[in-house]
């Protein structure tokens, strides 16, 4: 049972990550599997390897935690694929009941994770307001139009994925901002293997980067840590707030009009319609969602 639960955060983790705003490394925090995630992907390293020649499969397997890393991804990969045109849809179709659902979310994740900050000091206050700060200006950054290289989509995996570890950061977001996000679902949808395959080959080596970084301050300076991870959380709510002043827009590939560069406005009828209760309502469900999520997660998996 408990390796169901931890299949079903990988695809909580993997819904989370399709969607720019919101970041797989928030649900990861809070359904307690963070610490092992980073301590688990921070054991594939050299000394890993010299296990897998000397001491066999087996010894390798139990050093990088396999059985935790290859349910939690098999969840990840399964959520991508099962979601990315379902997101993609709502995000077309019903973007500000999408948005109020994930701003609730995180407005949640917010709570539950600054909650745990041990000790509020002159280093906690600066690291989210230097959190904050980082995030907010990722969020109002101009959308890139960039090439569709392997070599550039690769890069965007190895950035991207960096991000998709950070609560708060949101690597779908940073995959909008080099110009790759609608790029690389449409070739998930597609099945557009090459591009998946570079891909996933750019985020195995930004992952492997990243988490070592990471798992070591996270040792070292946990409260500053998640002083500044709360901080990432509080700047990229202005990414997800639901009411958008489109202010530029910009042609795909496909000849459809999309959004570029949009300002985050006060609540208001658009289209004539009022959605304004329904928008509150999505967001209760959010919030509520991530309340419950953080209740009956927080079990330790077993081998």
């Amino acid at each position: 049972m408990s390796r169901l639960f931890l299949f079903l955060k990988g695809m909580a983790m993997g819904a989370a990550d399709v969607v720019p705003g919101v970041s797989g490394g928030t649900i990861a925090f809070i359904t307690g599997i963070y610490e092992e995630l980073l301590s688990s992907i921070g054991n594939v390293n050299p000394q890993a390897f010299k296990k897998l020649f000397k001491e066999g499969v087996l010894s390798f397997w139990k050093h990088v935690n396999g059985n935790f890393l290859i349910v939690l991804f098999l969840g990840i990969i399964v959520s991508f694929f099962s979601l990315a045109e379902l997101m993609t849809f709502l995000m077309t179709d019903h973007p500000l009941l999408l948005w109020s659902f994930f701003f609730g979310l995180i407005v949640a994740s917010i709570w539950l994770i600054g909650k745990t900050i041990k000790s509020w000091n002159i280093a906690s206050i600066i690291g989210i307001a230097a959190g904050t700060a980082i995030a907010y200006y990722i969020t109002i950054t101009s959308p890139a139009q960039t090439s569709e290289a392997h070599w550039f989509t690769f890069l965007s995996g190895a950035v991207a994925v960096c991000a998709m570890i950070l609560p708060g950061i949101s690597g779908s977001f940073i995959l909008l901002l080099m110009g790759k996000y609608e790029y690389i679902m449409n070739a998930i949808s597609n099945r557009e293997f090459d591009v998946i395959i570079v891909t996933v080959l750019g985020c195995i080596t930004g992952l492997l980067t990243i988490a070592k970084l990471l798992s070591w301050t996270y040792k070292k300076f946990k409260n500053a840590t998640i002083a500044v991870l709360t901080g990432f959380m509080i700047g990229s709510l202005n990414k997800v707030w639901p009411w958008k002043l489109t202010l530029e827009t910009t042609v795909d590939r496909h000849g459809e009009t999309i959004p570029l560069v949009q300002q985050s406005v006060l609540p208001q009828n658009f289209d004539g319609e009022s959605l304004l209760i329904w928008a509150i309502v999505w967001a209760i469900i959010g919030f509520s969602a991530i309340v419950l999520l953080e209740k009956f997660s927080n079990k330790p998996v077993e081998d």
